[in-house]
């Protein structure tokens, strides 16, 4: 390795001056000749079967070049991640607002639009259910009439005995907790366009996951999936929001381009986004906790709803994810958990930053509060008697003895950093409306896909005769800055900069499968994949550079990106120059690197086991200022100290935390899908309430732990969730110790504080 280290240096993003310069095209900004225009016509109804589509006068429509039903495509097939509930054009049954009918192609958006308008579809409107519990009961419409309920999948924790548990407590509390429908409201709304180039597909857009997207619309489409490549353009925002709508929509737009042999774009509106496209999961939960008088957990008993919606997507994931960290991360005998994704027809949801931790570390850290207020305790001191630590067994049966858990750590440098153990002793301000009060919330995060499946990735460097490197990889930059950091993985172990370092687009055709840019899994899993190729890709250089120098490659180094004799400094030559030797040999210079997980393991029968290979730690801390009498809450300070094994660029690891914060915060206090009867009443960014430049905090934080971590490459870890699931939790714990009275739902909106201060004034 180079004696000079790349790593840990904030080096400027590799893509930074073609986005801030607008140079970056985006999937809508691609010209294609030829280019005609796709759009959808939704269900008028929640629930309803279809009775009959006539499509005769928008066929006659000029302009008009297609009108597709799923009359029209007998060999449909329906799609899903787990369970294949989904129809990329309705059939017999719409179970949401969202599903689509009928499909146009048109010369113009405008025809398109108007041709939608003379579709006639014959509806027998169903019976519909709008939450878990009205789903659940015994006269409820069979959302898919081939399931025996309308379950999606129940998860559970069965650790000890919660009977005993709470009979040895002194204290038993029950509490109940919720959270709301989030949009991802990405700045980049999502398009699609599909080419046919006779056989073959060819889709490109706005699509987070090119490998999965290809899976899944060859299945759909009932291709093999070498008839499809599926190429990535750069992401304008995603968050876990451009899978399955964009697996529809890639799907879609290929239909239309088969039937028209022309190029199709199909490109959400914002409200069509809102409509269609999966949120993140709300929750109802339900906490039972045991303690000693001392503050020793000794039970925890835990029941949580999630609304899939109308479709399973990846519920089952997601849930799962909450199901291990439900209990938190504290020391607990004897836990039962269970969790269950049940049917409605609400909007569907999924995958989204945090992926189900936000919901149950709302939940957990607002217990951990409640218990320690009723104990006489500071809610620091009954984190520190029951914190997980180094050898310590988690709720789902896990010895974390292979990695230092850093919980303490970052729970002393947040609260130092925000001087805690003053502020939590100063008096309410008095002879005003505003009060100030702080919070924090504590986590554990397993790291990558655990034992949701098999987690690999692979990667592939190729030494080019202009002397950079180009680095090949299915995952993609979702904004995080991922490239950057592949780049000095690289640049670090070749000895070059790392603007000699050329990314390959996601590209199915070019790019070796990496597995989904999903699970805050870039860096470790991705990071490895590539440092091993370099690693081969550096020997490889050596040894071929032996042969053309005539040495042994035992006396050669690789020294400031040139090959140089141990024993003769006159002696050295290029990459370049080797590169071109090859090249007349008829040889490149071409390396592999791949990486699979450690082993894990789960028994989904007691939900014991080993779910992740290693684990990241967070604690933030929020400082409020709450004026009662307009419910308006102000945080003037949030630090965010994170472990994350190490920062390979601690720039944009900063700008995780930045990110994450806003975005937490906007879930804290502000945003909440308005759903009636199915139907989101704000679908679009001026009713969806998201935070501004004025909303987020007037000071953040950013404090990073670096405890390095075997697993990966240089120690590093994970980030881009972490940061997002503890933001929330901390301020509505700052709320309360402000106001005296406890928010158990999400948002901590102005309406919610304002009515609790009518029921608890002063």
């Amino acid at each position: 390795m180079p004696k000079s280290s790349l790593i840990g240096q904030s080096l400027l993003r590799v893509d930074g001056l073609e986005k801030v310069t607008g140079q970056t095209r985006f999937a809508a900004d691609l010209k294609v000749p030829g280019l005609i225009h796709g759009r959808m016509l939704f269900s008028r109804f929640p629930h309803a079967r279809i009775l009959g589509i006539d499509c005769a006068q928008a066929q006659a429509l000029p302009g008009v070049h297609a009108v597709l039903t799923a009359a029209d495509l007998p060999n449909l097939r329906p799609f899903g991640i787990v369970f294949a509930d989904q129809e990329v054009i309705v059939s017999q049954k719409a179970r949401y607002l969202g599903d689509v009918v009928a499909l146009v192609a048109a010369e113009s958006p405008e025809a398109a639009e108007e041709a939608l308008s003379l579709i006639e579809v014959q509806y027998q409107p169903l019976p519909a259910v709008f939450s878990p519990q009205e789903a659940l009961a015994d006269s409820a419409p069979l959302i898919h009439a081939e399931r025996p309920n309308n379950i999606v999948n129940h998860h559970k924790v069965r650790k000890g005995d919660v009977s005993l548990g709470f009979a040895q407590a002194d204290m038993i509390l029950e509490r109940e907790y919720r959270t709301q429908w989030v949009e991802h409201a990405y700045l980049e709304l999502e398009a699609v366009t599909a080419v046919f180039h006779h056989d073959q597909l060819e889709l490109f857009g706005s699509i987070q996951n090119p490998f999965s997207t290809q899976s899944m619309v060859a299945s759909a489409l009932g291709l093999p999936s070498e008839q499809i490549r599926v190429r990535q353009t750069p992401l304008g925002g995603s968050f876990g929001g451009k899978d399955e709508v964009m697996y529809l929509m890639a799907a879609r737009a290929a239909l239309l381009a088969k039937a028209t042999q022309r190029p199709v774009r199909m490109q959400h509106s914002r409200e069509e986004s809102f409509r269609e496209s999966y949120k993140r999961h709300p929750y109802q939960m339900r906490y039972k906790v045991g303690a000693t008088r001392e503050g020793l957990l000794t039970a925890m008993e835990i029941a949580i709803l999630a609304d899939a919606g109308a479709y399973a997507a990846s519920s089952t994931f997601v849930t799962w994810r909450s199901v291990v960290h439900a209990a938190g991360p504290y020391r607990v005998e004897h836990v039962k958990t269970d969790i269950t994704a049940v049917y409605t027809n609400n909007i569907y949801t999924g995958a989204m930053r945090g992926f189900g931790t936000p919901q149950v570390i709302f939940a957990v850290e607002s217990l951990m509060d409640e218990l320690a207020q009723e104990l006489k305790l500071r809610p620091d001191e009954l984190r520190r008697r029951n914190l997980l630590t180094t050898g310590t067994v988690t709720a789902t049966g896990q010895c974390l003895n292979d990695h230092p858990v850093s919980l303490r750590d970052v729970m002393d440098r947040a609260l130092q950093s925000i001087d805690y153990a003053q502020k939590i002793n100063e008096p309410a301000q008095t002879g005003t409306t505003k009060r100030r009060g702080i919070g924090f919330a504590i986590s554990h995060r397993g790291c990558s896909l655990g034992a949701e499946g098999v987690d690999r990735a692979e990667a592939r460097l190729r030494w080019q005769p202009d002397g950079t490197v180009l680095l090949s990889i299915g995952l993609s930059d979702n904004g995080a800055g991922l490239n950057t950091v592949l780049s000095q993985i690289v640049a670090q172990e070749l000895g070059i900069g790392t603007e000699q370092v050329r990314m390959d687009e996601p590209d199915t055709t070019l790019v070796p499968d990496a597995g989904s840019t999903v699970a805050s899994r870039g860096t470790l899993m991705g990071g490895n994949a590539v440092r091993e190729a370099a690693i081969h890709l550096r020997e490889m250089l050596l040894v071929s550079a032996s042969q053309l120098l005539s040495l042994p490659a035992e006396q050669l180094s690789f020294v400031e990106g040139r090959v140089c004799s141990n024993l003769d400094p006159s002696q050295v030559v290029s990459p370049a120059e080797v590169v071109d030797w090859l090249a007349s040999c008829g040889k490149s210079l071409e390396a592999t690197g791949s990486y699979e997980a450690p082993t894990v393991d789960w028994q989904e029968e007691t939900g014991q086991g080993r779910a992740y290979f290693t684990y990241v730690y967070g604690c933030q801390a929020a400082e409020v200022e709450v004026d009662l009498s307009t419910g308006q809450v102000r945080v003037l300070h949030l630090v965010a100290a994170h472990e994350l094994g190490r920062a390979i660029n601690p720039a944009t690891a900063k700008g995780q935390i930045y990110g994450g914060v806003a975005m937490g915060l906007g879930y804290g206090l502000l945003e909440e899908l308005d759903l009636h009867q199915g139907q989101a009443r704000s679908d679009n960014l001026d009713r969806y309430l998201l935070p501004t430049t004025c909303d987020v905090p007037q000071v953040v934080t950013p404090i990073l732990i670096e405890n390095p971590d075997p697993a990966g490459p240089y120690g590093a870890k994970s980030l881009g969730e972490p940061t997002n699931e503890l933001t929330a939790a901390a301020i509505a714990n700052a709320i309360s110790q402000a106001t005296g009275f406890r928010l158990r739902e999400l948002p901590c909106d102005l309406i919610k504080i304002v009515l609790l201060r009518t029921l608890k004034p002063d």
